[in-house]
C-alpha cells in the first residue's frame, strides 16, 4: 500500500486596505481566523493599496470602497492593471446591490458586505475568485 504524500498547504498572503483602523482590525481579525490566510501588509488609502501590491505581492487585496484620494475602485482598477495582480474583494457598508455596480466598475472578484465578512465568507469568496 503506497503512503500518500501530504501537499504543501498554500498560504494566502493577504493586504488590508480600510483608512479606518478598527475596520482595518476587524478585517485583519478575520484572516487570522481563517486556516491558511495570513495578512502580509495594511494600506490606508488607495495610493498606499497600489504601492503595497507593488512592494508585497500579495494573493489577495480586501479593499474598503470608500478610501481618501483614489478610492477602494479606482485603486482595485489599478491594481488589477499590475503584471500577476492579486484577487481584490471590494467591502463596504452599502448594500449588497450596491456591490454589483462597484465590483463591474473596478474588476474585483466579488463584493462583501462589512457586516456579513467572516471567516466562512472570505474562505468562500476565495474559492470562488480562484476557480
Amino acid at each position: 500500500m503506497a503512503t500518500e504524500v501530504p501537499q504543501p498547504v498554500m498560504t494566502v498572503h493577504v493586504l488590508v486596505v480600510d483608512d479606518q483602523a478598527p475596520f482595518r482590525q476587524a478585517m485583519a481579525a478575520v484572516v487570522g481566523a481563517t486556516d491558511g490566510f495570513v495578512v502580509v501588509g495594511e494600506a490606508v488609502s488607495g495610493e498606499e493599496s497600489i504601492t503595497g501590491c507593488s512592494e508585497l505581492h500579495p494573493d489577495l487585496v480586501l479593499m474598503d470602497v470608500n478610501l481618501p484620494g483614489i478610492d477602494g475602485v479606482e485603486a482595485t482598477r489599478r491594481v488589477r492593471a499590475l503584471p500577476s495582480p492579486p484577487v481584490v474583494l471590494l467591502l463596504s457598508t452599502y448594500d449588497a446591490d450596491a456591490g454589483i455596480a462597484f465590483v463591474s466598475e473596478s474588476g474585483a472578484a466579488a463584493y462583501i458586505t462589512k457586516g456579513e465578512f467572516g471567516p466562512d465568507v472570505l474562505a468562500a469568496a476565495w474559492a470562488d475568485a480562484t476557480r
